[in-house]
């Protein structure tokens, strides 16, 4: 299946997480072609309140034929289908599935549909997954590759707090 380069982040707090990376995974599959996917990360939580369990994440990349907004009502099937339940922002979830670029599209149809999505240059757990299968995939907003994004945010938070937060698990999927 040809169609259009789409980047998808992955996390889940939840239960068997890899289990749950692996499950979405499988479910995209069928529209998601030529799907490549980085290790698993395992991060501190981020805008989640409480004491939430660590967080593990992923990043995809693939082809689809599908348009923009009918891969985001996709993502959310898998979700729903996955038990995510969304009792209040920020709540701990079996699986979060977030359609990072689709192409080279800029898509501004708020608060559904917003791509390259909105706070993703801001979170080393969606950068650093995505810059294992993407790294030279350019953000169409500011002309960075992703992997000059990764070293352009660590640079800012080595300023800041002197810490990265991330650490890698073995394996993946």
């Amino acid at each position: 299946m040809d169609g259009i380069r789409v980047a998808i982040a992955l996390g889940s707090n939840l239960g068997d997480r890899a289990r749950y990376l692996r499950d979405a995974l499988e479910a995209l599959a069928s529209d998601i072609s030529s799907l490549r996917v980085s290790s698993f990360y395992e991060t501190d939580p981020v805008d989640m309140p409480g004491n939430p369990p660590r967080v593990m994440n992923a990043a995809a990349v693939g082809e689809t034929s599908l348009s923009a907004p009918h891969l985001l009502r996709r993502l959310l099937g898998v979700e729903r289908e996955l038990g995510r339940e969304r009792p209040y922002p920020g709540a701990s979830r079996t699986v979060d599935l977030d359609l990072i670029l689709y192409g080279d599209a800029m898509i501004d149809e708020p608060p559904e549909l917003v791509v390259p999505h909105p706070r993703f240059r801001e979170r080393l757990f969606v950068l650093e997954p995505l810059a294992e299968v993407a790294s030279d995939w350019i953000d169409p907003v500011t002309r960075l590759t992703i992997a000059q994004l990764v070293e352009a945010l660590r640079d800012e938070q080595r300023c800041r707090n002197g810490v990265n937060g991330k650490g890698r698990l073995k394996g993946g999927p």
